[in-house]
């Protein structure tokens, strides 16, 4: 049984993804008269199946004209992926593999009524990092930084010792409402000073003395998967990057490990239509 609901006339979609809410929700603009759209389908419904938690629907780009307009589709299949009714990411072509990446990078692997970015107003940032403006100081030569950015497996270490400098920087200005720190209760971060849009990179000198914008001290409760560390959102508003130092780890241990690194929050449109580009046809220092 398919769990793919057919949009069919325009006024639909924006009652489909207000009744959404901040689920996340995969559109697939097809065409009845798209040879690649009639290979996909088939294994588009098969992963439908696959996440219950998420909303799955598809529309007729003929049909519905106005709505694949305003969502800027100029090529099929296309799919897009929406929370809170904002566009958190998309794909163009057949790789459906690579959809169904994007579907657990953005929580639908989550179980149903688990979704922990589920916060009204704020999506999970991942979209929205630009990962080659991204580094880490003192990351192990085979778990570096860009391993805490998946779920895939993997993970972020130090190096020769517990401290890190990671600079995350995101290519449009956010609002930051929480993080996602994973990492296991002996060797997880501990002490976490957070800056945001640093002018200069920091070195581990200037992390020591600077003063954050603000300092977490976590516990092993708040780096279990699924936790989100609430920020003090109202020093967040107007964010392009953010740097974290994380100081020690919960044992003591002689390294820091970090699973998974995320981030929660908003952006400055309710739709990033930058994202879509028309097509035609078919750093570093130690210690």
């Amino acid at each position: 049984m398919s769990l793919v609901r057919m949009i069919g006339e325009d006024s639909q979609f924006n009652a489909e993804l207000t009744n959404a809410g901040s689920k996340l929700t995969v559109v697939y603009f097809f065409a009845s008269w798209c040879e690649p759209c009639r290979m996909v389908t088939p294994e588009y419904k098969q992963i439908s199946n696959k996440y219950p938690n998420v909303v799955f629907l598809k529309i007729d780009v003929d049909q519905c004209r106005e709505t694949a307009q305003s969502q800027q589709v100029t090529a099929m299949p296309t799919f897009i992926l929406y929370k809170n009714k904002e566009v958190v990411d998309s794909l163009k072509g057949t790789d459906l593999n690579q959809l169904e990446e994007k579907i657990k990078q953005h929580g639908g692997n989550a179980q149903e009524g688990e979704d922990d970015t589920a916060i009204k107003g704020h999506i999970d940032l991942a979209s929205v990092i630009n990962k080659s403006g991204c580094e880490c100081l003192n990351e192990a030569d085979d778990h570096p930084l860009e391993h805490a950015f998946t779920t895939k497996g993997g993970y972020l270490e130090s190096d020769c010792d517990e401290q890190l400098i990671i600079s995350v920087e995101f290519n449009q200005s956010v609002k930051l409402h929480s993080l996602k720190i994973y990492g296991p209760a002996e060797n997880g971060p501990k002490t976490v000073k957070v800056f945001q849009n640093l002018p200069n990179s920091l070195d581990f000198d200037k992390a020591e003395h600077m003063e954050p914008t603000q300092t977490l001290e976590l516990t092993p409760d708040d780096v279990k998967e699924g936790t989100l560390i609430n920020l003090r959102y109202v020093k967040y508003q107007n964010v392009t990057s953010i740097t974290l130092f994380v100081k020690d780890n919960l044992d003591d241990s002689e390294t820091t490990r970090i699973d998974y690194l995320g981030f929660v929050g908003s952006t400055g449109a309710s739709t990033n239509m930058a994202d879509f580009k028309r097509v035609a046809g078919k750093k570093g220092e130690s210690h």
